[in-house]
């Protein structure tokens, strides 16, 4: 496959993309086309690395008013909702929706996630189905799996030892919530044992941390320190962070270096930390998403997750990082032009980094997963949700999708005229 004439993320135009035996060969303007290789023209659109989700839920995606709708839309009762559900399902339904899912996921472009998948059902249902899941979607899309106890793996009975077996089914990588955990010192003790337990079996580590408006929940900077203490860096993840919106900052100013120092990544989940966050507040109203700005200031790796799709805490949603991208970029007001760049790389690359995804990106010698957007820049992606015309791994082409068009007959105006979305 030979793509001429493309724009790249990183403002270079008038490009051409070679792909040979599933890795990209060449790329550079006007390349000489190889003998049989297809040619697409690009027509000057965007072509980007692949989306990548660094935080969603799979096993309760597309689930949405099973056994009932969440009348409060809060995260507590949410959590209670899914207790529920819990007891209702199977495996075959399990199944079915997450692989409609990653359907989704491949039409936008997304193809790469890390899905958190909860371990305090004793049957273990939802890791066996997503286990499987993600032996069936591996030629088309990169599925890890986060082992999860929702419940606290202190609080819940039997979480550990449900957690350890995961683990040894084939789960990636070990979670945690210890925010959710009884007492502070347990929510402590919890970062503890399960970075102990990462570090044991060489796994990354990804707990969601801190979900909370309560600027006293701080186990990020445990999980900072044990990253440090047990040579974890570059392979934990704290994820949501909302708890840091609601810090002084002069507390702050003390924990964002102690991440930086240990190399911490930090998801934040723009979608669904401002529908869930500030629920108590009247007004003022706190966003509750994390400090992004400050964080990427920092140089910590900040990337953004869908984290729900149609499920007992987010009604809405449709795979698209793009609109994860736009949120973000409203809600932390990165408007300015590095800012919004920032934003489309948090569901791009930064993610990438966050998965440790070998042979990702837009170079040569790199694996040929990538999608053409009816974009020129990535500010003006993110600005149109912009269509994906072409979505390709290892050079084969999974999806593609006509540009969005208006047919418009306007009085005073041309009598019919195609206009074209990105303009």
């Amino acid at each position: 496959m030979l793509i001429r004439n493309i724009c790249l993320p990183d403002g270079r135009r008038g490009q051409d993309l070679l792909v040979q035996e599933g890795r990209i060969a060449a790329l550079g303007p006007q390349l000489s086309a190889p003998e049989g290789v297809d040619i697409i023209d690009g027509q000057g659109w965007l072509l980007s690395p692949p989306f990548v989700d660094a935080h969603f839920h799979m096993d309760a995606t597309l689930s949405y008013g099973l056994p009932r709708v969440n009348q409060s839309g809060t995260l507590l009762e949410g959590i209670a909702l899914w207790g529920e559900l819990k007891l209702l399902l199977t495996q075959e339904a399990l199944v079915e929706r997450a692989l409609a899912y990653c359907d989704w996921a491949v039409a936008k472009g997304l193809l790469a996630i890390r899905s958190h998948v909860d371990i305090c059902d004793p049957r273990l249902l939802a890791v066996e189905a997503l286990l499987h899941v993600r032996e069936r979607v591996k030629p088309y899309l990169d599925l890890q799996l986060v082992a999860f106890p929702q419940d606290g793996v202190l609080r819940a009975p039997g979480a550990l030892e449900n957690l350890k077996r995961a683990l040894d089914l084939g789960v990636d990588v070990v979670g945690g919530i210890p925010h959710f955990e009884r007492t502070m010192a347990d929510g402590t003790a919890s970062v503890t044992l399960l970075c102990e337990l990462a570090a044991e079996r060489g796994l990354r580590v990804d707990m969601h941390c801190d979900e909370s408006d309560d600027p006293l929940s701080r186990h990020v900077e445990t999980l900072a320190y044990e990253t440090r203490r047990l040579g974890l860096q570059g392979r934990v993840t704290g994820s949501h962070l909302t708890s840091m919106h609601s810090m002084d900052n002069y507390y702050v100013s003390k924990l964002i270096p102690l991440m930086a120092e240990s190399q911490l990544h930090a998801v934040a989940n723009p979608l669904i930390n401002i529908t869930l966050q500030g629920r108590h507040d009247s007004y003022p109203k706190r966003r509750g998403m994390t400090r992004v700005p400050e964080l990427l200031a920092a140089g910590v790796n900040v990337g953004f997750g869908h984290d729900c799709v149609m499920d007992p805490w987010y009604s809405l949603g449709s795979g698209d990082m793009l609109e994860v991208a736009a949120m973000g970029l409203h809600v932390a007001q990165m408007t300015s032009q590095a800012g919004m760049r920032a934003c489309f790389e948090a569901v791009t690359v930064n993610n990438a980094r966050i998965l440790g995804l070998e042979g990702y990106g837009l170079a040569p010698g790199c694996k040929a997963d990538f999608v053409l957007l009816q974009a020129r820049d990535p500010v003006e992606a993110v600005r149109l949700r912009a269509q994906r015309l072409l979505v390709v791994r290892g050079g084969r082409v999974l999806s593609r999708c006509a540009p969005a068009t208006a047919q418009l007959s306007l009085p005073g105006r041309p009598a019919t005229v195609d206009w074209t979305l990105a303009r």
